[in-house]
């Protein structure tokens, strides 16, 4: 069964690339990001393992944990990063789980039924400090993920929860939210002094801060 947006995520423990891991534990009270690859040695991983390393400086300025999974070895792991520094410029930073005995695989529904079944789902999954479950994303073996996508979801994320709106389609940072229906009118002339443009008595428009 597929994990479901509010729930909160198994925890598990696991050998990693750091040692043996807590899960929950591990991300503490931060923010987390964990995504799966099918197997060691596969040419789109290695791009996003490498993208994900550059990005990692962004990730820990969100208070966000990263840290990614497949079935492999701690050994072919080992081998995967040297070939990923190699290739990409940029050395894995962040811990990899060795999934072998596929528990973690199969206790967050990774395992497509209709796929091979010694192969993990290419999913991403973000977690709040709360281990709640926030956004999971399943991308195709054929696509590269697109982490600046993940990165404009956890900003969308961190801002919404702090604030009493939404973000419209394409949001980036530093753009107008949308104030939420269910703050009347009264309630958001105390939240935003500053006024908003309501283009619709449902849709208002508010420039707000952002860190």
């Amino acid at each position: 069964m597929s994990l479901q947006l509010g729930q909160i995520v198994p925890d598990f423990e696991a050998q990693t690339t750091i040692g043996p891991l807590h899960f929950h534990q591990w991300l503490g009270e931060s923010w987390g990001v964990l995504f799966s690859h099918p197997k060691d040695y596969t040419p789109v991983c290695t791009t996003e393992l490498g993208e994900a390393a550059r990005l990692k400086p962004e990730f820990d300025r969100r208070h966000v944990k990263i840290i990614g999974l497949s079935v492999d070895t701690l050994d072919n792991h080992s081998g995967w990063e040297a070939d990923i520094t190699e290739t990409q410029g940029y050395s894995v930073n962040f811990p990899m789980i060795a999934d072998t005995d596929r528990k973690v695989s199969e206790l967050y529904g990774m395992i497509h039924p209709l796929a091979d079944p010694s192969v993990t789902v290419r999913t991403v999954y973000v977690i709040d400090p709360a281990k709640k479950l926030r956004l999971s994303l399943t991308y195709p073996p054929s696509t590269g993920r697109n982490f600046q996508e993940i990165l404009r979801v956890i900003d969308s994320l961190q801002l919404t929860d702090a604030q009493k709106v939404a973000t419209p389609v394409n949001w980036q940072p530093g753009e107008r939210a949308i104030i939420v229906p269910s703050l009347s009118d009264a309630d958001a002339k105390a939240r935003f002094p500053q006024g908003w443009e309501a283009k619709k008595p449902y849709l208002r428009y508010v420039d707000v801060k952002t860190d």
